[in-house]
């Protein structure tokens, strides 16, 4: 499921910076990197679309950070309860997207704000998920790890599943629209939300499910 995720975030991030005007909906060390060149002067860059990625994002993670203090005890209906608040969002961008384009300022900043919300709560719940080597939204360290300990078949993954979900959003965006992107997406929350609720079901709930269950 969190590879799935990482998925989302590869397609979420070619849709923003391809798309929104060079800013990344998850990639934040990217965004601070853009806001320096922003504030440097370099051509197709923002300051104010850096910020509102940030802010976005920002407030994506303190929801997601509340979220996982009220479902401490249950990691399943955690990530099931994220994924539907991401689908939710990302429901709402579709729409947008479809009804209103992408190149407009006002709905820029809109589709940037709902991809930046989602893609906080995403990355605090999985940070409180604590699986090793899949933050679904952060490779340096992952490939770090990959290179010098030459191991993780875990971080290879992460990298190859975030490359591809860069490759589809890329693909989408480039040839199709920003509606397909995010509805490809929206459809892998769908699916993350549908399954995890299955595989955590049951009385007793499974032990990986348990705060301190297996990852």
């Amino acid at each position: 499921m969190l590879l799935a995720l990482t998925v989302v975030t590869g397609l979420v991030d070619a849709v923003s910076y391809l798309a929104l005007g060079h800013v990344f909906v998850a990639n934040m060390t990217g965004n601070v990197v853009f806001l320096g060149f922003a504030l440097a002067g370099a051509a197709g860059f923002s300051v104010t679309a850096s910020l509102a990625a940030l802010g976005a994002f920002l407030a994506g993670a303190v929801a997601g950070g509340r979220l996982s203090e009220r479902l401490p005890g249950h990691r399943g209906r955690l990530l099931v309860v994220s994924a539907v608040v991401q689908a939710a969002l990302l429901a709402v961008a579709t729409v947008v997207a479809a009804l209103a384009g992408h190149t407009a300022e006002p709905v820029r900043y809109t589709l940037t704000g709902l991809l930046g919300l989602a893609m906080g709560l995403q990355n605090a719940v999985v940070r409180s998920l604590k699986v090793p080597d899949l933050t679904t939204t952060v490779l340096t360290m992952t490939l770090t790890g990959l290179a010098a300990d030459r191991a993780g078949l875990r971080r290879f993954a992460s990298a190859g599943w975030m490359f591809g979900g860069a490759v589809l959003g890329a693909v989408l965006v480039l040839n199709a629209d920003v509606p397909a992107a995010l509805a490809l997406a929206l459809a892998l929350l769908a699916a993350v939300a549908a399954l995890t609720r299955r595989a955590s079901a049951g009385d007793p709930a499974p032990a990986w499910t348990g705060p301190d269950g297996a990852p």
